[in-house]
């Protein structure tokens, strides 16, 4: 990466850290609802992303605020998805990327479906998609990976290795020395690299894209550490220790990027204040726009559910106001 890619890159994710730290004094205030914080996650998504070409596409689990930024998605929108409306996952034309993925790993087959597609018609298209490390015990994952490895995909996979699967330690979910050495099994490429150095990812994916897209689907462990909660309904001090995290901190791309940066002469602390301001005010004016949205209106939940209502469902919508002959 040269020096504008790095510096690019350096703003987005401390966009979305300071994203993460606005919304959960929004979910505070009850203003949106629960959601699971990036903290720990930037340097591997924003690295990915940047190392996509735009008509790559992008298959997201519920940890992936950081991969929206970076695809420029309108952070309202962001906002108005955590707040539980549904028009915030209404992904704008052109930018291709699925709608967020709650269920653990069931976002792995859509990915791998949607690149066998582009494989038939022989359009030259990668597809990404993001995993946590609990995701590797599903059964989806495996099946996905065997699929994707007979078949060829042009998938890249990136397992997002925490260090926890909520509270369990990846040493309670996997023998495995490695979860990389997964791809062994299914005669995919493997790659394990540091989730918290922008560089090393974005050049991993760089490469991964072009043998996924010749054919050799690619499984990457980007390791590193979940400095916050799993959600805001978690309280990580219940299973692990202060040391511990205070121990991760100390590998934070915050700390050790913007130290590199500032040895390399191109960045000090005046600019840090100055980009700091900026990302607030870019933050405050999404919120306001999320503010003055126009809640959705509910009969949506009736009419997009099912093409003949069931009496039940009728009697509720009735009960808001809805007419259905």
């Amino acid at each position: 990466m040269d020096r504008n890619q790095i510096l690019k890159a350096y703003e987005l994710m401390l966009l979305s850290r300071m994203l993460d730290e606005k919304m959960l004094s929004l979910q505070r205030q009850g203003k949106i609802g629960t959601f699971a914080p990036g903290r720990g996650h930037e340097a591997i998504q924003v690295g990915a992303v940047l190392a996509l070409d735009e008509k790559d596409w992008i298959v997201p689990y519920f940890r992936q605020g950081p991969a929206f930024i970076a695809r420029r998605y309108p952070i309202e929108m962001l906002l108005q998805y955590n707040s539980g409306d549904e028009r915030g996952m209404d992904i704008p034309s052109g930018m291709n990327m699925l709608p967020v993925n709650i269920p653990v790993a069931s976002q792995i087959p859509h990915a791998v479906g949607l690149a066998w597609g582009f494989q038939k018609k022989a359009q030259k298209k990668a597809v990404l998609c993001f995993l946590g490390d609990g995701a590797t015990s599903k059964g989806d994952f495996h099946e996905s990976l065997n699929f994707a490895g007979v078949f060829k995909t042009p998938n890249i996979f990136i397992i997002e290795n925490n260090q926890y699967a909520i509270s369990i330690p990846l040493k309670k979910q996997t023998a495995s020395r490695t979860l990389a050495q997964k791809a062994d099994a299914y005669g995919i490429e493997q790659m394990r690299v540091d989730g918290n150095n922008i560089e090393e990812m974005y050049e991993a994916v760089k490469k991964a894209r072009k043998l996924a897209l010749g054919g050799n689907p690619v499984l990457i462990e980007a390791v590193t550490y979940r400095l916050g909660d799993h959600t805001t309904a978690d309280n990580a001090s219940r299973y692990r220790g202060k040391e511990e995290v205070e121990e991760a901190m100390k590998k934070d791309w915050a700390v050790v990027l913007k130290k590199k940066l500032i040895e390399k002469g191109f960045w000090n602390e005046s600019k840090e204040k100055q980009l700091r301001k900026k990302i607030e005010k870019i933050i405050e004016k999404a919120v306001k726009k999320f503010e003055s949205l126009k809640a959705m209106d509910p009969q949506e939940i009736f009419r997009y559910t099912l093409h003949e209502m069931t009496p039940s469902l009728k009697k509720q919508s009735e009960t808001l106001g809805g007419k259905y002959g």
